[in-house]
């Protein structure tokens, strides 16, 4: 029987901390495995400085390049090599929870036995259970893999029956069905290894997107899940009492872009909310990262929960109280520094 998606193990101290695919590339034409091992170094400095101000640390990440480069190879290799097996976006997604968990934890190893904690670091495979009747199966919205230009992007569609959108202005890519992620198998693993002192990769990609059948067996569909939305999801159920975003700018901004831009330090969900319905948070780029924030601050049973959206290099110092966008029931009081 599968594990009640209500129960919430609570471990000491439990942060979650939500990598984004893309942090891993440098965006330029082609991407490289060693590009991703060198970021994945400059990342686990401050996540061990985490695990050494005693966080029982939880990481997670994104892949939107990587499933899709790996969806792209097994395309081409289907016109190439009929005889080898194509992957479906499920088994795309496990690739790359394997191949990026590869990184993270050989990486994350060093840096913990530097701060007196060993080489504790596991990383999982994880499922995450989905509702076959979400509308999000009909209006594909997740961007994946490369960009492309309007007309590459089109011919691509073309030939391989893909959907494609403009990606915050940045070019086009191919986009696939994100369903909203209802739990993940693995939680009680994951809380078990807290327990005993790893640090925990977990929720690669958003999850391996499965159904669940009446007789509780799974069954892989054609998404992929946003990894923002899934990490609410852990930390709620873990009764984390912090959720870090890290996303390409060190703070959360309205008006970005404009004359009139404002960085943000301090937010109420109201506020949020707000600024969210007046569209200033797009769908494209930081909409989903404030939804996952105010997800986890509805449902996190610690009622000081907090979410810190930052960048990865500003990540140590706004941990002290300096720099990133904290976002807080609106009765909590401001942040205390970690």
């Amino acid at each position: 029987m599968p594990p009640n998606p209500e129960i919430r193990i609570a471990p000491a101290g439990v942060t979650v901390v939500a990598i984004g695919g893309n942090a891993l590339l440098r965006g330029g034409p082609t991407a490289t495995i060693a590009e991703q091992f060198e970021a994945a170094r400059t990342l686990a400095g401050p996540l061990a400085e985490l695990v050494a101000a005693g966080h029982r640390l939880v990481v997670t990440h994104g892949n939107g390049p990587q499933v899709g480069f790996i969806k792209r190879r097994s395309d081409l290799m289907a016109d190439l090599a009929p005889e080898l097996p194509s992957l479906d976006l499920d088994m795309c997604v496990a690739d790359s929870q394997g191949s990026i968990g590869y990184i993270l934890a050989s990486t994350l190893a060093g840096h913990l036995k530097a701060v007196g904690h060993g080489d504790r670091v596991a990383a999982l495979v994880t499922h995450t259970v989905v509702d076959p009747a979400d509308p999000a199966f009909r209006r594909p919205t997740k961007p994946i893999g490369s960009f492309y230009d309007e007309e590459t992007a089109g011919k691509l569609a073309a030939r391989h029956g893909w959907q494609v959108a403009e990606d915050s202005g940045r070019g086009w890519r191919r986009v696939v069905p994100s369903p909203v992620p209802r739990r993940v198998v693995e939680q009680g693993a994951v809380a078990g290894l807290l327990a005993q002192g790893y640090v925990v990769i977990a929720g690669g990609g958003g999850g391996i997107p499965v159904v669940e059948a009446p007789d509780g067996t799974y069954e892989g569909v054609e998404a992929v899940i946003d990894k923002d939305a899934t990490s609410a999801r852990l930390a709620t159920v873990l009764g984390a009492r912090l959720l870090v975003i890290t996303t390409g700018v060190e703070q959360v901004a309205v008006d970005y872009g404009r004359p009139a831009q404002r960085a943000l330090g301090h937010v109420g969900a109201t506020e949020a909310r707000r600024h969210l319905a007046e569209g200033q948070f797009p769908a494209g780029s930081m909409g989903p990262k404030v939804e996952a924030a105010l997800d986890y601050l509805d449902a996190a049973p610690s009622p000081d929960a907090r979410v810190l959206v930052t960048s990865p290099a500003a990540l140590p110092g706004a941990m002290r109280g300096s720099g990133g966008t904290w976002f807080v029931r609106d009765d909590a009081a401001l942040p205390r520094r970690a």
